[in-house]
């Protein structure tokens, strides 16, 4: 067993996890229902399946997307944190602490793909503090996200 070890949670910090393992199975899914599931062009997903996965705060609520799926998500935030089909579990990258270290390897759904995903990469970046008429809105701003790492405690405290 690897010594590889991946914490994760939802925006609110109702709900953590811990992935033990290698995390060697991500891909995106490009599917109208994946769509729908993340509120965005894609899903991207890593399989939990095989490895040493437990929730270590909360547990997710679920909805039944069809008779074979169901996707799991924190009730109080909404983050979308599982797609569970009878082969095993996978977790939504972004809820993971470090996305960065998952590194999708393939894509499924294609048929679903919007048309200009692909494109994305060429549109013109910025960042945020490069955005001076949001810059007084930013000044005020107070994030009440839960950290991307593990606390005892949250909301703090509590």
């Amino acid at each position: 067993m690897s010594d590889t070890i991946y914490t994760g949670g939802c925006q609110c910090g109702a709900i953590r996890f811990r992935v033990e393992g290698d995390l060697k199975d991500a891909s995106i899914c490009h599917c109208r229902m994946c769509q729908k599931a993340f509120g965005g062009f894609y899903a991207p997903l890593a399989s939990v399946r095989r490895l040493n996965f437990r929730w270590t705060r909360g547990a997710p609520k679920h909805f039944q997307s069809s008779n074979l799926v169901r996707r799991g998500f924190c009730e109080a935030c909404g983050t979308p944190l599982t797609y569970e089909a009878p082969d095993g579990m996978a977790i939504a990258i972004g809820a993971f602490d470090e996305p960065e270290r998952i590194v999708p390897t393939l894509q499924y759904g294609t048929e679903g793909k919007i048309s200009y995903v692909d494109h994305l990469p060429e549109l013109p970046g910025h960042p945020t503090e490069e955005d001076v008429a949001a810059l007084p809105f930013l000044a005020e701003l107070k994030s009440f996200q839960h950290p991307d790492h593990d606390t005892e405690r949250w909301p703090e405290g509590q």
